[in-house]
C-alpha cells in the first residue's frame, strides 16, 4: 500500500497545523488550524466574514490546494485538541472534503462554536464524537485510534492510522504528565504497546516547540502549587487582584477559582473566550465550579460586572479575564487603557498565569499591555506557568516507546527545528534518509 504525507501547514510556524496521510486510495486529515498572529497584526479583521483564499493569502489559515495533488478521497478530518491552531480552519476548509469531523467531545463542541459563527460558508460535514482509548475503522482496511495525552487543553489526544505498512503516530501537541489536575495521564503505556505491535510505527509526526529545552515538562499540578503560593502570599491585600490565563486552559482556571475561595475573594470569570471554554467544560462535566461562580463574554455584562466590583469593593474579587498575550480587544488590555469600570491603583496585582508565545507580534502585544498596566501602578507577577508541550527528555521518551521508522518534525518555524534535528539524530536517524525536514505545501512518500 502507498503511504504519502502531505504538510499542508503549521510546518514553517507555529499555527495553522494541517497535515494530510494518504494511504491507498483513502486520505486522512489532521487538524485544520489557524494562524492567529496572521490575524490580530490586522485590525478590525473577522475571519467568520472571509473568503478561505483571502485568508490563505494572508498565511492565516493553510493553503490545501496541494491536496488536489493527493489521489484518494478523504475519509475523515481529525482535530487533535480545541486550540485555535488546530481547529480554527475548519469552518473554511472543511466544506471542501465529503468526510466528518472526528474528534474528542470537548474539541467537537468547540468545533461547533466555530461553526456557528460562520457567515461565509455552509458547513455540511457530519461531526462524530469519539474518546480517548477508542477505534474507528477508515476506508479500506485503516483503523483511527485515538491516545490519550496530556496538554495545555482538556480532553486532547494523539490520533493514530494503523495501516497494513505500519502506524503513522500524529504527534501534536502534548507533554508528560503524570499528575494532571484534571483527566487522565498521558497514556505512555499504549504508545509503547503501538511501538511494538504489528509492522510497528512508520511515521511519527512531532511537535518540538521545547526541542531545545533540557529536562522534562513539569506537571500542570507544578504550576498549581506555584499559582497557590502567590495567591495565598496576597492574601492580606486589601487592593485589587486581576488574573489572567490561556481561557482554553481549564485546569488553570480551575486552580485559580478555587485558590481565589481560599483567600476569601468572590472569582468571576470575564472575556468571550473564558465564557465561552469554561462554559463548555461545566456543560460537559469535565470540571465542576461554584454554582454562583459568574461568567460572562458579552462587553455590556463585563462592564456591569466591573462596575458592581467597584461599588462592593475590589478586595472582594478576583476577576479571571482574556489578554495574558496582550491581544488588543481582550479584558486585561482594555484594563490597561482606562476603558473599563475596573479602576487599577498603586500596587493593585495583575498575574499572568501564562506564558509569552514567542512570535513577533504576540511578544509586542503583551509588552504594550504591561507597560500600560504598569502606568497605573499595577503590580505585575509572570510565569505562573507550565508549558504544555514536551521538552528534550521527553522526546527522547516518546521515540523510545514508538521506535517509528520515519520522522517529521512539525509546529515550528525553519529555524527552530535544529535543536529536534540534533535530538533525532543522537537517537540514530538522519536528515534526508529517515528524518524528514519539510515545508508546507510538500509531500512525502513514504511507501511506493
Amino acid at each position: 500500500m502507498e503511504i504519502e504525507i502531505a504538510t499542508i501547514g503549521g510546518y514553517e510556524e507555529v499555527g495553522r497545523q494541517m497535515t494530510a496521510v494518504r494511504a491507498g486510495d483513502d486520505v486522512v486529515v489532521f487538524d485544520m488550524g489557524l494562524n492567529l498572529s496572521k490575524v490580530l497584526i490586522h485590525e478590525d479583521v473577522e475571519t467568520e466574514r472571509m473568503h478561505s483564499l483571502d485568508l490563505i493569502d494572508m498565511g492565516a489559515i493553510p493553503d490545501d490546494r496541494v491536496m488536489s495533488e493527493l489521489e484518494g478521497d478523504v475519509q475523515a478530518i481529525v482535530p487533535t485538541h480545541g486550540h485555535l491552531d488546530h481547529i480554527g480552519a475548519i469552518s473554511k476548509l472543511a466544506h471542501r472534503y465529503n468526510a466528518p469531523v472526528v474528534a474528542t467531545p470537548f474539541t467537537i463542541e468547540l468545533t461547533k462554536r466555530q461553526i456557528q459563527g460562520e457567515e461565509k460558508f455552509g458547513f455540511q460535514n457530519d461531526l462524530i464524537k469519539m474518546e480517548a482509548g477508542e477505534q474507528m475503522r477508515i476506508g479500506e482496511g485503516l483503523d483511527l485510534e485515538f491516545v490519550n495525552v496530556t496538554h495545555s487543553i482538556i480532553d486532547a489526544i494523539n490520533p493514530v492510522l494503523h495501516t497494513p505498512e505500519g502506524s503513522i503516530v500524529y504527534g501534536l501537541d502534548k507533554r508528560m504528565d503524570h499528575t494532571p489536575v484534571i483527566g487522565d495521564p498521558i497514556d505512555m503505556e499504549r504508545f509503547r504497546e503501538i511501538g511494538r505491535e504489528g509492522e510497528g510505527v512508520l511515521c511519527y509526526i512531532e511537535d518540538c516547540t521545547n526541542a531545545a529545552k533540557q529536562g522534562r515538562t513539569p506537571s500542570e499540578s507544578v504550576a498549581r502549587r506555584q499559582l497557590r503560593d502567590v495567591i495565598h502570599s496576597i492574601e492580606d491585600y486589601d487592593g485589587g487582584v486581576v488574573a489572567t490565563t490561556f481561557s482554553s486552559h481549564i485546569a488553570r482556571v480551575k486552580s485559580l477559582v478555587e485558590f481565589a475561595d481560599d483567600i476569601g475573594r468572590k472569582p468571576v470569570l470575564l472575556g468571550r473566550s473564558m465564557e465561552k471554554y469554561s462554559g463548555t467544560a461545566e456543560q460537559l462535566d469535565f470540571v465542576e465550579f461554584p454554582e454562583d461562580l459568574g461568567m460572562y463574554g458579552h462587553r455590556k455584562s463585563v462592564d456591569r460586572t466591573f462596575k458592581r466590583i467597584m461599588n462592593e469593593g475590589k478586595e472582594n474579587f478576583l476577576p479571571i479575564v482574556t489578554g495574558h498575550q496582550g491581544e488588543p480587544r481582550a479584558m486585561l488590555t482594555r484594563i490597561g487603557r482606562g476603558e473599563t469600570p475596573y479602576d487599577l491603583t498603586e500596587g493593585d496585582k495583575v498575574l499572568f498565569s501564562a506564558r509569552v508565545i514567542p512570535e513577533p507580534t504576540n511578544e509586542g502585544q503583551r509588552y504594550q499591555s504591561e507597560q500600560l498596566l504598569r502606568m497605573q501602578g499595577a503590580r505585575i507577577y509572570t510565569d505562573i506557568h507550565v508549558s504544555g508541550h514536551l521538552r528534550q527528555e521527553g522526546h527522547y521518551q516518546m521515540l523510545d516507546a514508538l521506535q517509528p521508522q520515519h520522522l517529521i518534525p512539525a509546529h515550528q518555524e525553519m529555524r527552530g527545528y535544529s535543536p529536534y534535528v540534533d535530538l533525532a539524530e543522537n537517537n540514530g536517524y538522519a536528515a534526508g534518509r529517515d528524518l524528514h525536514v519539510t515545508r508546507n505545501g510538500n509531500t512525502i512518500q513514504l511507501v511506493e
